[in-house]
């Protein structure tokens, strides 16, 4: 199986063609917006935080801002600051230089003379790029270069009974046809990380796994928080879903049954290829940032209650096997697998279906949350998301 993507140097092809706008802090971040709306082909993100902040914050923002500038769908980016910010512009600059020969121009709008005068230098800088990337050709690349995000939110009770299974078989079908595929939410694995960590592909990756998960409960606890508290969230509960353990069982599901070859840090790209988990939050915003950070160019999303989450670097695909979630938000939701529910279609063949649609969006087909150029961020910090 092939798809047609865009060559970069360094690293996987992208799936989609972005000039990106990114700003180092929410005091740039304005100014970002406004620039993206100026400029056909190009994307923002809306950052909240970037100063004022602990080290460790700090060490975690630059991780995720480096990871979407470096994504292989971003072409270039143009980079804006305020200018006394914890990392300026030009060290971020710097810092994406140093590991991609991706175009990238920054600036500081108190360097640059106000808003207005960082704005028209920004948009000509991102005109030029987006003009630059419209000349660029589609190739055609093995399967093999693909990587797949993995996300289930506003979970009930037909999510771990049939979205999720049918998303494993998905997973399945892609590590076996040489792709990767990255299932993330390392706190909903828990009561259930016993079951995931047999799939390690070694008795080390075993110990990760539930090292991840006892680390995250100590984390919470430490700061006299149970993750409990949060977990399952209302929602889920009215969904069906009574414990987190529960839940869990159900989660784990959509990461198929492939030998598991790495557990990553938040926002860490990887450098294996087949099945990969990543220890994320549960709080579905954050860990879609985080895996377009890592590097995914796509992320399939498995909800029964419905949700509207997109990411402006990674389409975002929206499955759901609650019949009256697909008519009801029809608008968001991408695939209808209420026929595995209904038993006219087995999780095989929903896998096979979901293939398919992968493949449509890698070839450059709009996702629902996409087209609306939705750009949810969240970037999980000391103080862990449940």
């Amino acid at each position: 199986m092939e798809f047609y993507g865009y060559r970069r140097k360094e690293g996987r092809p992208g799936i989609r063609n972005h000039v990106l706008i990114l700003p180092t802090c929410a005091c740039g971040s304005e100014s970002c917006r406004i620039v993206a709306s100026q400029v056909r082909g190009a994307v923002n993100i809306v950052f909240n935080t970037g100063c004022s902040d602990v080290a460790a914050n700090t060490e975690m923002s630059q991780k995720v801002l480096t990871g979407f500038a470096l994504n292989p769908n971003v072409y270039g980016v143009v980079i804006i600051g305020l200018g006394c910010e914890t990392v300026p512009h030009a060290k971020l600059r710097e810092k994406i230089q140093q590991q991609s020969s991706k175009p990238v121009v920054s600036f500081g709008i108190q360097e640059d003379g106000g808003t207005l005068k960082t704005i028209e230098k920004a948009v000509r800088a991102a005109r030029e790029m987006a003009a630059e990337a419209g000349m660029q050709q589609k190739e055609a690349f093995p399967i093999s270069e693909f990587l797949l995000g993995i996300e289930c939110g506003g979970s009930d009770a037909t999510s771990g009974i049939a979205s999720n299974p049918a998303v494993g078989n998905l997973s399945d079908r892609l590590v076996d046809l040489g792709a990767s595929a990255m299932m993330s939410e390392s706190i909903e694995w828990i009561g259930g990380e016993h079951v995931l960590a047999k799939r390690g592909a070694t008795p080390e990756i075993h110990d990760q796994i539930i090292k991840v998960c006892e680390d995250y409960e100590k984390h919470l606890l430490a700061a006299g928080q149970d993750c409990r508290a949060g977990q399952p969230t209302p929602g889920n509960k009215t969904g069906g879903l009574s414990t987190i353990d529960e839940k869990s069982l159900g989660c784990i599901r959509k990461g198929g049954t492939r030998p598991i070859v790495e557990v990553l840090e938040q926002a860490q790209r990887p450098t294996k290829q087949g099945a990969i988990v990543m220890d994320t939050a549960g709080y579905d915003i954050s860990s879609v940032t985080s895996m377009a950070a890592a590097g995914c160019q796509a992320i399939i999303f498995t909800t029964g209650r419905g949700t509207p989450t997109g990411n402006a670097i990674v389409p975002v695909l929206k499955v759901t096997a609650n019949e009256h979630t697909y008519s009801w938000m029809e608008d968001n939701m991408d695939v209808d697998l209420s026929g595995i529910i209904r038993g006219e279609i087995s999780i095989e063949e929903s896998g096979a279906q979901l293939l398919e649609k992968i493949h449509d969006i890698a070839n450059g087909k709009l996702t629902k949350a996409e087209a609306y150029g939705f750009s949810d961020i969240a970037v999980d910090h000391v103080c862990r998301f449940v």
